[in-house]
């Protein structure tokens, strides 16, 4: 089969892998029916985690069709259409008793991690009864594709641990796949003011498209003079900083108002300042973390009942064979007006 293979750091290869196969009793293989690129492989790509085996399928997102299941799956049968979690859980160590899914002790970010993902024909896919989730009928196929990671993702780092609640208003630092995710399910939960900041006009252009009430391009001076300028001298309730750079940490933590909430959901691979002499007399709260897709299902149903339209999310499509393309493209997102790329299988 053909698949998106890593070798190193700035090395990544479309080319021939042998299918995979059933190892554990709880294992299904799955066949990709779409696949995307998540900006965490860009940066396996670049070298941020150099702990990754030479070798290994990239991707950790994927809706797809069950082709064979192991003797342990009960829930999961062949030939049923799932939508593949980026967290693979075990359901039975001690974290996963704590819905602390992202730190399984026998999965969490795994797929396209430490064993082979999703940019491939086909999956294996561990822990399937806990892993997957039947796609239903009622729900955009193209839509579920974002259920598999960077919604959730977004819901639960970003809007759920920022606390967002009604009337509050809420600054996103960062508007790409996850920043614009954190957007949409912030809505949720009816902020009263929802803030985007992003260098990239067009993205601030599809921001105010998909529910934003401000935009703030950091090109046009002092980010918290013009959030102040919105919400008033004590700052926003929340901030999501959805980039992962010292400048859109520094940013977030400039405007937070006493007792308000900084939620990190950027990937961060350097230190950053933290400015604790100002901010410890500020009563907030600082959360980090990685997504456990508890609320994945939740998210469905409203995906499939709600009036926003995501699909203007999905801005490029590619065959997947053309999986070369599609990161080059997403590679160079400003230039090309990429948010998230769908590949479909042939």
């Amino acid at each position: 089969m053909k698949a998106m293979v890593y070798h190193g750091a700035g090395d990544i290869r479309f080319e021939e892998k042998p299918k995979p196969k059933l190892i554990d009793a709880t294992d299904a293989i799955v066949r990709i029916v779409k696949t995307t690129i998540c900006g965490t492989d860009l940066g396996i790509w670049k070298g941020k985690n150099p702990e990754i085996a030479d070798g290994r399928i990239l991707g950790h997102e994927g809706i797809g069709i069950v082709e064979e299941v192991g003797s342990g799956v009960q829930n999961i049968k062949v030939g049923d259409k799932v939508i593949i979690s980026c967290v693979s859980k075990c359901g039975v160590c001690d974290n996963c008793k704590k819905q602390l899914y992202s730190h399984c002790r026998n999965g969490g970010w795994i797929l396209g991690y430490m064993i082979d993902g999703t940019q491939a024909e086909y999956v294996r896919t561990p822990f399937a009864d806990n892993s997957l989730l039947k796609l239903p009928d009622n729900v955009n196929e193209e839509v579920a594709l974002m259920l598999s990671d960077i919604l959730p993702t977004a819901h639960e780092i970003g809007v759920q641990y920022g606390d967002v609640k009604p009337g509050d208003t809420v600054m996103i630092a960062g508007a790409g796949p996850v920043g614009m995710s954190a957007l949409l399910t912030a809505q949720l939960y009816s902020p009263s003011l929802l803030i985007m900041c992003d260098m990239d006009e067009n993205r601030l252009r599809l921001a105010k498209e998909l529910g934003a009430t401000h935009t703030i391009n950091p090109a046009s001076g002092d980010v918290a003079k013009q959030v102040f300028d919105i919400v008033g001298e004590d700052g926003v309730d929340c901030a999501i900083e959805a980039v992962g750079l010292p400048a859109t940490w520094e940013m977030c933590e400039s405007v937070v108002k006493p007792g308000g909430h900084l939620a990190v959901v950027g990937v961060h691979g350097q230190p950053v300042n933290l400015q604790l002499q100002k901010l410890w007399i500020k009563n907030l709260t600082i959360t980090t973390g990685l997504v456990n897709s508890n609320t994945t299902e939740m998210l469905m149903k409203a995906v499939a009942t709600g009036s926003v339209d995501y699909t203007k999310m999905l801005t490029h499509h590619f065959k997947f064979n053309e999986l070369v393309e599609a990161y080059d493209v997403f590679k160079h997102a400003a230039e090309n007006g990429a948010m998230k790329v769908v590949l479909v299988a042939d």
